[in-house]
Formats: C-alpha cells, structure tokens, sequence
C-alpha cells in the first residue's frame, strides 16, 4: 500500500487514476473478505463468498498495474509515431489507445461485480459487520465511476459504446450502493 500511495503521489506518470480506481475496489474487496470470513457461523454460504471476494481482490491487484501498463504503452505508441501523420500514425496507436479504454471498462465491471457482492454479504453475512459490507459497495461504486470518468477522458471526447457501457454499469453501481447504504 506503501508502495502505491507514494507512486500516485510521485512525480511519474503511473500509477494514476485508473490504478487508484483499481485499488479502491481491491481495498472493497477486501472488507468482504473479512465481512465472510467472520459470518461463517451465520451464513451458510459464507465461504463462497469469501472465495469470491478473494478471486475480486486478486483482479483489482491485476488492474493496478494493467492500467499503469496500458498508459505506459499509450504514451510509448504515441511518442514512436510522433513522426507518422494520418492513418498511419493511428495505425500505429491505436492498439494501445485501445487498451486505455479497455482496462478502466474492467475496473468498472470490476467495481459493479465488487458492489453486488457487497449486497448479498451485508444481507446475508454477520450484522455486526453489515456496515463494512455497505462501506465496501459505496467505495466499489466510487471506483467503478472514476474509471468510467477515465474512460471518457481517454476517448477525448469520441463516441465508443464502451462509454455507455461503462457509465450505465457505474451508475447502476451507484445506484445499488446507495440502496444498501439508506436500508436500516
């Protein structure tokens, strides 16, 4: 965590908002992890979810460094290409243009996954922990919207339907975060 606060932080290019985008999810994850592993005793599926909270955890930790991975390449594509003009140079970049929207749409799938997770924990788990669960979906959520917000940013203002892709599965997210956080 040391290590990834200090980077966002730096002065380097990555990691930046998709991997903190990334990180929040795995932090939402794992609270659920910690919710499951101590509702065992009143949750009959208790275990499962733990599994799939770990499995959540364990991809948002890919994303961190996909997303840092996936601009690093934008930025060599496009420095290699600065030479070329028109269709050329975007032959030459698209390919990881294509990856800064492809990995943030992860983390938002990612997220949303991450949030309804998060609803059947804090409905089904210990009640003593139902409050780390609704903390888990509301910071889930808040990634999955960062990184549709990313998404936008990197399309620079061109239509992809990846961008209503991801703004439909974030605010959904959204949306079930807050369901779960105005329940009693």
């Amino acid at each position: 965590m040391s290590a990834l606060l200090a980077g966002l932080a730096s002065g380097q290019p990555v990691p930046a908002g998709g991997s903190a985008a990334a990180a929040v999810i795995a932090l939402a994850a794992a609270l659920l992890e910690k919710a499951s592993r101590l509702s065992t005793g009143q949750w009959a599926s208790a275990n499962a979810a733990l599994d799939a909270a770990h499995a959540l955890r364990l991809r948002a930790e890919e994303l961190v460094d996909a997303d840092a991975n996936a601009y690093m390449s934008f930025v060599e594509a496009s420095r290699a290409a600065k030479g070329l003009r028109g269709a050329a140079r975007e032959r030459s970049v698209k390919p990881a243009r294509e990856a800064t929207v492809d990995v943030p749409l992860a983390i938002v799938r990612l997220g949303a996954e991450t949030v309804e997770l998060a609803g059947k924990v804090a409905a089904h788990g210990n009640p003593n922990l139902r409050a780390d669960a609704t903390v888990a979906a509301t910071i889930a959520a808040a990634g999955a919207t960062a990184a549709s917000r990313l998404i936008a940013s990197n399309l620079a203002g061109g239509r992809d339907p990846r961008l209503d892709e991801a703004r439909r599965i974030a605010k959904t997210a959204n949306d079930q975060a807050d369901a779960l956080g105005n329940q009693p």
